[in-house]
């Protein structure tokens, strides 16, 4: 098998057991297993835990951010596209696999001074408030930068609200009322 497609393997089996199980229940030894390889091949590709767990963010994050735009960017312009935030989560939530944020699992249960992990969710938090700032931006006519900002970041907060909350009850109340309150917001 080439090299990549090892990397790759190794990558998807620690990605589905970080975002089912956690990262600090998820063992090196259960990822060697699981991936159905030697301990020197994921050494060959990792040289730590913290190294997976960084390409396991990434690996969720690109996907993510896909899906995300193309999901909303399909809906007709205006307020549809920023409504279809909150169905896209719908969908998410749908999913069987369904656990959550898997980057608020993962700064639960890191350390504080680990800049780097903290750092790297940082990012993804952040670029998911541009592509929504960007989504208002073309959907809001008549207000100013720092409003488009503001916009966005409010959306932001009632979305991770909204996965965070439907994670813990097990239901899609708190997506639907996200959704309530954001359309309050922008009309």
């Amino acid at each position: 098998m080439k090299h990549a497609e090892v990397k790759s393997r190794i990558i998807k089996t620690a990605s589905n057991l970080f975002y089912k199980n956690g990262y600090n229940t998820t063992g090196i030894n259960q990822i060697i297993a699981e991936a159905g390889i030697a301990k020197a091949t994921l050494y060959n590709h990792f040289k730590s835990k913290e190294e997976i767990c960084l390409a396991y963010l990434k690996h969720k994050n690109v996907s993510f951010l896909e899906d995300f735009e193309a999901f909303t960017t399909s809906k007709t312009q205006g307020k549809e596209q920023l409504l279809a935030i909150f169905d896209f989560l719908t969908l998410f939530y749908q999913q069987k696999d369904f656990n959550g944020c898997w980057c608020i699992k993962t700064v639960s249960e890191i350390p504080k001074d680990n800049k780097i992990i903290r750092d790297e969710i940082q990012l993804q938090k952040n670029t998911f408030i541009a592509l929504i700032t960007k989504l208002v931006a073309a959907n809001v006519e008549g207000i100013s930068e720092t409003q488009t900002a503001s916009l966005a970041r409010q959306i932001y907060l009632l979305y991770e609200s909204a996965v965070g909350e439907s994670h813990l009850h097990q239901e899609d109340w708190p997506i639907l009322e996200s959704k309530n309150i954001c359309e309050r917001l922008i009309t």
